[in-house]
């Protein structure tokens, strides 16, 4: 083998090994981030609960918002931050219409709650959190909202605001259209 081609071969060899280990890597960090379906099915019994409870209408799942809920627990998680925007800045309500959209409704609404904690977090824990809070209290209670879409993610360890540690972020979307 000549020396150009021995170096062409060499060079391609580094990136196909490069490529495995980078495949490797993102797989490893996709099976770190377990979907907790449990949760999500306790978060919605505790929200309907509390909303009938106040003499509200219970909410029903929507895939689109769980859709929606899903992608922002897992790319807070995996990124690292906690806010409602994306990480790229995408307002959520821009980010929740790509799963739940507006088209071929007249009317179109949504908000979002989140929450986090280290290790453990049951549904009661994130109940009590967003009840002691005036804006996502505001969320469970209105009676706009007719859809939701939960999701709850186990990330450990979890870069950034998380500081390595093992977090549980639960994300809900809530939305109505007509």
């Amino acid at each position: 083998m000549s020396g150009g081609k021995a170096l062409r071969f060499a060079l391609a060899f580094a990136v196909l090994v490069a490529t495995a280990l980078l495949s490797d890597a993102a797989l490893a960090t996709s099976r770190s981030e377990k979907n907790l379906p449990a949760l999500n099915h306790q978060v919605l019994v505790a929200v309907n609960k509390f909303r009938a409870a106040h003499g509200l209408v219970a909410l029903r799942e929507s895939g689109g918002l769980d859709r929606s809920a899903r992608q922002h627990s897992l790319e807070m998680g995996k990124r690292g931050y906690f806010a409602h925007d994306s990480a790229d800045g995408t307002s959520f309500w821009r980010r929740i219409r790509r799963y739940y959209t507006q088209r071929n409704y007249s009317y179109w609404s949504v908000g979002e709650n989140l929450v986090w904690q280290s290790q453990t977090l049951s549904a009661a824990a994130a109940m009590q959190l967003w009840i002691a809070s005036p804006p996502h209290l505001k969320n469970l209670i209105s009676s706009a909202w007719r859809q939701i879409g939960i999701s709850a993610v186990s990330v450990p360890p979890a870069p950034g605001v998380y500081g390595g540690r093992h977090v549980i972020i639960i994300t809900t979307d809530f939305g109505v259209r007509r």
